[in-house]
């Protein structure tokens, strides 16, 4: 097992413990708060958090545009619940693809349907990335929009 894998998978599970811990302290009238006209009210926000892992992947295995937009059509989270649920399913299915990669697989390249181009390991980075970033914003917004500080610990 690749150990930079395992380190990143960590990282990975420290996100998506503190996203569920900050979902557990939510009101449901916090859900549909935005912090601006046209932005992603906190319910927008976490269902699209809920599918990062799974929807970066399929990203990672060079989904088309249809593809993608398939799999958003297909998975519409409206309560809190549900995207616990999800977040949890998706991020096992990534630790589980990314476990048993090959050192060779790892240094695949693939391409995303606009183009981009990364190793696999490089995908779980992005992912990784793109976790944290969403995660900042829930917590901004929680504490700014909502008033709420979710007392939750963001990094160990």
């Amino acid at each position: 097992m690749n150990t930079y894998v395992k380190a990143t998978l960590n990282q990975i599970s420290i996100a998506v413990r503190s996203i569920t811990d900050m979902v557990d302290k939510l009101e449901p009238g916090d859900l549909d708060v935005q912090p601006m006209e046209n932005k992603y009210s906190i319910r927008q926000l976490l269902a699209h958090i809920s599918l990062i892992c799974q929807a970066d992947l399929l990203i990672a295995d060079e989904a088309s545009e249809e593809q993608m937009r398939n799999f958003y059509s297909s998975n519409r989270l409206q309560n809190t619940s549900e995207m616990k649920e999800a977040l949890l399913e998706n991020f096992a299915l990534l630790e589980n693809r990314y476990l048993h990669y090959t050192e060779d697989e790892l240094m695949q390249t693939t391409t995303s349907y606009w183009g981009v181009s990364y190793s696999r390991f490089e995908w779980l980075l992005e992912i990784s990335s793109h976790l944290y970033h969403h995660r900042g914003q829930l917590h901004a917004m929680l504490l700014h929009c909502v008033g709420k500080d979710p007392e939750v610990a963001l990094f160990e």
